[in-house]
C-alpha cells in the first residue's frame, strides 16, 4: 500500500506575520481542492500534519475527501529558520542552498539540516510504528523537511538536488511495506496513485 509526503502549495507571504502562521493563498487552496478530488485522496485512511497553518490547511482540505480528521504532529515542522526571520525570496533561496550544502552547520542560527532530518525521521517512524501497512497514509508538511525525509528514505546524502521543483504543492510516494520510493516529486493535482 502507498504512503505519500505532501508539501503545502502556494502561501500568502507576509513579512509581518511569522512564517509558521502563513496560510494558503487562493491558488494554493484551489490546487489542494483539485488534489482532494483525486481517487488517491479518497483512499486515505490517515492524514498526519505538522502544526504550521499552511500544512494544517492543506491537510484539512485533503481530509474532506475521505471524511477524516487530521492528526497534528508538532515535530514534523519545517526546519527552524526563526534566527533570521523573514528573508525575501532571492535571499531565502540562497540560504536554502547553503542549508542543504552544509548539513552539519547552521546557517546564521538556523536548525542544522542533520538535526531537522533526525527530527522528521523520528516523527515519521513513530507514526508508522502504530500504522497498518495496508492502509494508505499521507504526511502533510513542508518542502525542506520533506526533502530531508526523502533523502533518508532513498538512502542518499542530504542534497538540494532532491528538493521539489516549483516551490510547493508536490508529493512523493513510498511503499508502506518497505518504505521504498515509488514516485518522485509530482504536482499534487497530477498524481494518480
Amino acid at each position: 500500500m502507498f504512503g505519500i509526503y505532501v508539501t503545502h502549495p502556494q502561501v500568502k507571504i507576509d513579512a509581518n506575520v511569522p512564517v509558521p502562521k502563513w496560510g494558503l493563498s487562493d491558488v494554493g487552496a484551489e490546487r489542494t481542492r483539485k488534489a482532494a478530488s483525486s481517487d488517491w485522496a479518497k483512499r486515505l485512511t490517515r492524514i498526519i500534519s505538522s502544526d504550521e497553518t499552511k500544512a494544517i490547511e492543506t491537510a484539512e482540505i485533503l481530509a474532506v475527501a475521505s471524511g477524516l480528521s487530521i492528526e497534528v504532529v508538532p515535530a514534523m515542522h519545517e526546519n527552524d529558520r526563526s534566527a533570521t526571520g523573514f528573508l525575501p525570496p532571492p535571499q531565502f533561496e540562497e540560504a536554502a542552498d547553503w542549508f542543504f550544502a552544509h548539513p552539519e552547520q547552521s546557517f546564521k542560527g538556523w536548525e542544522r539540516a542533520v538535526d531537522a532530518q533526525a527530527r522528521i525521521v523520528e516523527a515519521f517512524d513513530a507514526v508508522l510504528a502504530t500504522h497498518d501497512a495496508a492502509a494508505p497514509i499521507a504526511f502533510v508538511g513542508h518542502g525542506g523537511v520533506g526533502t530531508l525525509l526523502k533523502c533518508h528514505l532513498a538512502g542518499r546524502p542530504i542534497s538540494r538536488d532532491r528538493d521539489q521543483p516549483g516551490g510547493g504543492g508536490n508529493l512523493y510516494a513510498f511503499g508502506l511495506a518497505d518504505l521504498g520510493l515509488t514516485c518522485d516529486w509530482t504536482p499534487i493535482e497530477d498524481w494518480r496513485g
